[in-house]
């Protein structure tokens, strides 16, 4: 659209609508006399104001869409129209089109930085550190061959079978005479049994394939970066090292990359998975122990009874052994690994020992084809189901993070964790293999001769008396648990290996749990346990986790039914299996820079799918179970969230974020914006975050869920003088936005002076559609005193809001809104001294202390006003002038706030004398399309009557220092005096703008009667034309308007619509 002007100076809007009500010439003069071009308008806003302007009072038809077919559509005129310099020549002057809608427009600190500590020299006597080898690989071995390997491998198999295919490939073997033809089929026997497995390898190889995915996932986790372990030295100063001895295995892994919220949570089940760990292994080394004793006939009482009273002994052993340090726990695991290599191979030698008579009547006959045939296929019995196998074996295979639990201990964590731990998962795993399946090569199940021991009646034994008498079977893998002690070449070996299993993994389970739990207390995510963060000794070992342990593993030992404990921490361990994967998709989703692990052999995908593997097969094997995890999980998982623990780890969680809000912030600026989803999007001239508290608590209840808010201050000075204190101030007042619970952001810059920082900062803030549509700033009380430069930049900054399309809102309080002499630093921290004295005040002048003290508290109490829940009353706007509806939308934001739901709105509108009932219907009828309630409409239809004499005679006074007085001069003098003063109030512009004038005293005798009593004042902020209105004067204009009021929000909207009543 183009505004052209004619040679009378008349403005001409080319999109208004002709056919509205009455029409009204506005001349570049002022006499109301028309050139030929008409504007309509609104007969009663001549009246209303007592003189010409351009200015519409709040209408209906200004709402509308182009094209209504309810009324026709108004147009206001634009900001420009009211700001520009006011052209008497004919120009052309381009203008947006304003008939279109669519064309309106802890310990975590921060600052920990492991990779810059400064090294110190290393002293004898310092904590025992551990290679790959002995700190991750041999305690993941002994934590991975434990109980099951004696125990229950054996059970597994005669439970699960091995092979369903391999039937005819061993009979396919049996018929061929060709050897290089049976070399052919043995090997597609192989092929086919890494593609079609059995049940019983199927259980082995799901644990393994869960267990090798969390490995690789753990490996590019932990190689992305300094893995949080030792006494790391976090600085180096005047010779005193603080250091620092952070653990977690797991949970250092999930927290550091999924952050506090799944770190906290994870963390405290996966301690308590360890704890109930070492009751498990401890209850299978007790149940070898009773065996002995039934063996002997030496029971004690029962054996459930007996396996209670030796676990418990069992582990308080172990906990001696824990408390003795790391070095003694070490020495134990080497020793106990020696046992346990002994004992694997003692099983393998005692297979080629031919079987006595006694071993055949028990079931094993050295390696038969036909028994290795006949135990490929499943026999669940009574309730047992493969998912309910697989629970009791899965733990077996968690093992995998006995070496990261130690992390603290390990020179090198970065390279040791991911070399020690996939290396025993290949070796465990092949180990387990090559045990079962020989297990089932000379092993028979039980049953009698026409069911599945075929094979043994055809060797001439019988083991009918299971079938007759299912309770008292001691034969076959299905019923007895000490298989690998009677198929072995020296059984006494094979108990003690069952011991050394057992006991190994106990004793890492027993260790990893206390410090996976000091490190959670450390960071001090839950404040309650933060009891169990001291450590004691070099090693800084957890006694008091130990204790907490013990306790835990003492109450599970109770329960003595090896088959119940295991499928409880099968749920918990694949929790933690879970995250770990999902972590490493997270972080490698994020697409984060800083995620550049050094262990490359990884897959997002795969990671995903290892950690939605963990999750079904907790629901397969236990429905509740795992619905009782994660609901464990979530509830954690909402208290950290709520807490919000003062901690920042780089996570993937806010690499995630900040992608979706990049990506949100792409997806909104493609969209077109609506009047229905205009949102304030402040940005606020509060200086530093704590000096304007007011101003702050305001801007930030009107823009608190609803838009943006942008604290900004200007460091006026050389570049670089300010620039050290700005960048100083950029974190700090951020997190005291973050601490107080403000929603906003800060950003500061840095200029020669104040209306070009501010002008950049209203030309550069925002993003896309988050960007700042509405200027907020406080009102200027000591104008008066100020340089005349202070007040130019001033109203400057005024002018450029306007110039750009802003709203604009100026805040006044009685008592002001700047606190900065208030506001001190003590020990890093921002506090409000209600004792420190305001002597450099503007109104306080060197009262006595009494009084100082009593204005001091006053204004300490007008800075938290907005802060505290506002009494019951009334917001008052006064809705003067049709600015788009901001001025209405605003103090509506306010009453759907908490603070503000007991005010009331009050709607204050300029009206014609005898249309006052009218112009009300008029305003209610446009709210209720609005849907905005408020209590009372007031009509203002003496607004044309001049002001008292005393109130005119206080503007003069107010504006007496600024003026020029050249009226009474000569034409030289009089120019000489402008261009001395050109700042300066003219008599000649006093007179131009006198009815203006009288307009902003009328208001205040106006508002001073009706709204004195109200909470919130909102009034039309009046408009200074570029080049004819002085500074000076403005500030009289807008100090007289708001001068002995209540709170008052002087508001100026870009003249879109904000508002809409379509739907």
């Amino acid at each position: 659209m183009e505004r052209k002007i004619s040679g009378g100076g008349e403005f001409v809007n080319q999109a208004f609508d002709s056919t509205g009500d009455n029409e009204t010439s506005f001349s570049g003069n002022g006499n109301g006399v028309s050139n030929g071009d008409h504007r309509a308008v609104r007969a009663s806003v001549v009246s209303a104001f007592g003189h010409d302007t351009l200015d519409r009072v709040p209408h209906i038809d200004l709402y509308r869409n182009a094209g209504s077919i309810s009324g026709h559509r108004a147009v206001r005129p634009s900001l420009q129209e009211l700001h520009d310099v006011f052209q008497k020549v004919c120009v052309l002057v381009l203008l947006p089109d304003t008939l279109a809608d669519d064309e309106e427009s802890s310990e975590g600190f921060p600052s920990d930085d492991l990779e810059s500590a400064v090294p110190v020299e290393k002293k004898k006597g310092g904590p025992i550190k551990f290679g790959w080898i002995k700190g991750v690989l041999v305690r993941c071995m002994l934590n991975i061959w434990g109980v099951m390997l004696f125990i229950r491998l054996s059970w597994v198999f005669g439970q699960a079978g091995w092979g369903e295919l391999h039937v005819i490939i061993v009979l396919g073997l049996i018929q061929l005479s060709d050897i290089c033809m049976g070399i052919c089929v043995y090997l597609f026997f192989d092929l086919c049994n890494v593609f079609f497995p059995g049940l019983g390898i199927v259980v082995i190889l799901l644990s393994c394939v869960v267990t090798t995915i969390t490995g690789l996932s753990m490996s590019a986790i932990c190689t992305n970066g300094i893995v949080r372990g030792g006494e790391k030295t976090l600085y180096h100063h005047n010779t005193i090292a603080i250091t620092s001895k952070p653990l977690g295995g797991a949970y250092y892994l999930i927290s550091r990359s999924l952050g506090p919220e799944f770190g906290g949570s994870i963390g405290l089940i996966f301690a308590f998975a360890n704890a109930v760990a070492v009751s498990m292994y401890v209850v299978g080394f007790a149940e070898t122990v009773v065996q002995l004793l039934v063996d002997y006939d030496s029971i004690m009482v029962d054996p459930l009874n007996d396996i209670r009273i030796i676990g418990c002994i069992t582990v308080v052993l172990l906990l001696g052994i824990s408390l003795a340090g790391m070095a003694w726990e070490a020495k134990a695991q080497i020793v106990l690994l020696v046992i346990l290599l002994a004992a694997i191979v003692n099983v393998f030698v005692g297979t080629f020992i031919p079987a006595t008579e006694t071993k055949k009547t028990q079931g094993f006959f050295n390696y038969q084809a036909n028994i290795f045939m006949e135990n490929f296929t499943p026999d669940f019995r009574g309730a047992e189901s493969f998912f309910s196998v697989f629970a009791i074996f899965f733990p077996a295979a968690t093992g995998i993070l006995a070496g990261a639990n130690i992390s603290g201990d390990l020179k090198d964590p970065q390279a040791a964790i991911p070399k020690g731990t996939l290396w025993a998962i290949l070796i465990t795993g092949i180990t387990y293999l090559a045990v079962a399946l020989s297990v089932c090569t000379y092993h028979i199940q039980s049953e009698d001769c026409n069911g599945p021991s075929v094979a043994a009646c055809e060797l001439g034994y019988n083991f009918s008396s299971c079938v007759t008498n299912p309770d008292s079977c001691k034969f076959g893998s299905m019923h007895n648990f000490q298989v690998m002690t009677m198929v072995s070449g020296f059984g006494p070996l094979i108990i003690a290996g069952t011991f050394s299993a057992t006991l190994s993994s106990a004793l890492a389970s027993l260790v990893s749990a206390p410090k996976v739990f000091q490190a959670l207390c450390k960071d001090n995510i839950y404040t309650a346990l933060h009891f169990f963060a001291k450590g004691s000794g070099k090693n800084n070992e957890p006694i008091r986790g130990y204790v907490l342990t013990f306790l835990i593993s003492v109450a599970f030992i109770l329960i003595g039914d090896l088959n119940v404990i295991a499928p409880i921490i099968s749920n918990f361990f694949l929790a933690s299996y879970a995250l770990i994967n999902f972590s490493c998709f997270h972080a490698s989703y994020a697409k984060s820079p800083g995620w550049r692990p050094a262990y490359k052999f990884y897959n997002m995908w795969l990671s995903l799918v290892g950690a939605v593997l963990c999750c079904v097969v907790m629901f397969v094997i236990n429905w509740w179970a795992a619905l009782l995890t994660y609901g464990i999980e979530i509830l954690l998982y909402i208290y950290v969230t709520v807490k919000k623990p003062n901690v920042n780890w780089g996570s993937s969680t806010q690499a995630v974020t900040f992608v979706s809000a990049v990506s949100n912030a792409l997806s909104l600026s493609g969209i077109e914006e609506h009047v229905k989803n205009f949102r304030p999007q402040i940005i606020v001239l509060t200086g530093s975050v704590r000096t304007r508290p007011a101003l702050l608590d305001l801007a930030h209840s009107l823009s608190k869920t609803y838009g943006l808010c942008l604290t900004s201050e200007v460091f006026v000075g050389p570049r670089w003088k300010v620039l050290q204190e700005m960048n100083a101030g950029m974190e700090k007042n951020q997190l005291w936005l973050h601490k107080n619970k403000r929603k906003a952001f800060y950003t500061a810059v840095a200029s020669d002076d104040f209306r070009q920082g501010a002008d950049a900062l209203l030309q550069s803030s925002g993003l896309g559609r988050l960007k700042p549509n509405i200027l907020m700033m406080g009102f200027k009380r000591d104008w008066r005193s100020a340089d005349t430069q202070a007040i130019k930049n001033y109203v400057g900054v005024l002018h450029d809001a306007f110039d750009f399309e802003y709203g604009t809102l100026v805040l006044r309080v009685p008592q002001g809104l700047d606190m900065s002499q208030f506001v001190e630093e003590e020990g890093g921290c921002i506090i409000m001294s209600p004792s420190h004295k305001l002597t450099d005040q503007p109104k306080v002048s060197n009262p006595p202390p009494p009084q100082e003290a009593k204005i001091n508290d006053m204004l300490l109490e007008a800075s938290t006003q907005f802060q505290k829940k506002q009494s019951k009353g009334t917001i008052d706007v006064w809705w003067l002038f049709d600015d788009g509806g901001l001025t209405l939308l605003l103090p509506y934001i306010l009453t759907t706030r908490k603070k503000w739901k007991d005010c009331k709105l009050r709607i204050f509108v300029a009206g014609q004398p005898g249309r006052t009932e009218q112009d009300k219907e008029d305003m209610k009828t446009l709210l209720i399309k609005f849907r905005i309630n408020c209590s009372d409409i007031n009509v203002i239809d003496d607004l044309h009557i001049g002001p008292k004499s005393d109130n005119w005679k206080a503007f003069e006074d107010m504006i007496e220092p600024f003026r020029l007085h050249e009226g009474g001069k000569d034409k030289a003098r009089s120019e000489a005096l402008r261009e001395e003063s050109p700042w300066m109030i003219t008599d000649e512009e006093l007179s131009s703008f006198e009815e203006k004038t009288n307009l902003q005293v009328r208001l205040n005798e106006l508002l001073r009667e009706k709204s004195s009593s109200a909470n919130l004042i909102i009034v039309s902020m009046p408009i200074a034309r570029k080049e004819s209105v002085s500074d000076h004067l403005y500030m009289a204009w807008l100090d007289t308007l708001t001068k002995n009021l209540p709170p008052t929000l002087l508001i100026r909207g870009n003249h879109k619509s904000v508002l809409t009543f379509y739907s």
